[in-house]
């Protein structure tokens, strides 16, 4: 008997081919009888790549040639990085049930033999093109200087020779997905991301598929994950209650403790990022979803007045 064939939208960069064929394994394991095959899409995100992301577009940059294949039926599923997507999805899509999250932290990529960002000498240069990370540095150091930089992860961290800088600020759960989290080349310093707060449900696969597409979404639930459905509900809340996009510094980590009790840690600012303001709310886990959207209002009004 011929299995059911079903094609998975992805990315072409290392990274999402990566966590993408990651997550067909799960599928397959949990699914024997279907073939689920990837298929990539090049998008608008990836053929720019010498200008900040900001400067470029707004949302979907990363997701809206996907999404458009996903609504024509060339594809049934497509697998992003949670922290891509933007606050509002296309009428008819949704995300699917996530499976566990790998490490949502991110992380100071250095030569020097330091603890923290706390640690690097006056004046150091750090690259990063996301404004969450900037004004977060900013914040906390005043004298250092931050510097865009794109590409994919190989590229960015060859940067830090090629460019001469003092570090570069990356997300965990991608180096540790194409296995460049331990290298003898560079120090590895993790940020507390309750301290330094993260993107958006960041180190959440997100699996898109259309709503009415019950059958699949009944496949993905196979290999869901619990901690990381209400991490990503909490943290996703938070950004679609700010309507966020990377024009913003947003960042959000959902911290769950012992007690099933939620912690949600947020941060929010303006375009300029003359106003930041950064908090923390509690609240039990069936409420995941309001908890992000309080302490979203909360820290919109202390941003816009």
């Amino acid at each position: 008997m011929e299995k059911e064939k079903v094609y998975v939208g992805s990315r072409g960069s290392k990274l999402a081919v990566t966590q993408t064929n990651w997550m067909i394994d799960q599928l397959r394991t949990a699914n024997p009888d279907v073939d689920f095959e990837i298929k990539i899409i090049k998008t608008r995100g990836d053929k720019v790549q010498n200008r900040p992301l900001d400067e470029i577009g707004g949302k979907g940059l990363f997701t809206k040639e996907i999404e458009d294949e996903l609504l024509s039926g060339e594809i049934q599923m497509a697998v992003h990085s949670m922290k891509d997507m933007p606050a509002a999805l296309p009428e008819g899509l949704m995300l699917a049930a996530p499976p566990v999250r790998e490490d949502p932290a991110d992380v100071l990529v250095t030569h020097a033999d330091v603890w923290g960002l706390e640690a690097l000498p006056e004046g150091a240069v750090i690259g990063t093109g996301s404004k969450r990370r900037m004004f977060q540095i900013a914040q906390m150091r005043p004298d250092i200087q931050c510097v865009n930089i794109r590409g994919n992860i190989d590229t960015r961290i060859r940067k830090l020779d090629s460019e001469h800088l003092d570090g570069i600020i990356l997300a965990a759960a991608g180096m540790k997905r194409l296995g460049v989290y331990d290298n003898p080349n560079y120090n590895v310093v993790p940020l507390e991301p309750t301290d330094f707060i993260c993107a958006p449900a960041q180190g959440i696969l997100a699996v898109e598929v259309c709503e009415d597409h019950f059958k699949m979404r009944k496949m993905i639930e196979k290999v869901k994950d619990q901690q990381a459905e209400l991490q990503m509900k909490a943290e996703r809340a938070f950004l679609v209650a700010l309507n966020g996009d990377c024009h913003l510094p947003i960042g959000a980590y959902c911290d769950i403790g012992r007690n099933g009790r939620l912690t949600l840690h947020g941060i929010y600012g303006d375009a300029s990022g003359e106003h930041l303001a950064m908090a923390s709310m509690m609240g039990h886990c069936c409420e995941a979803e309001d908890l992000g959207r309080r302490l979203a209002e909360q820290l919109k009004g202390e941003v816009e007045g």
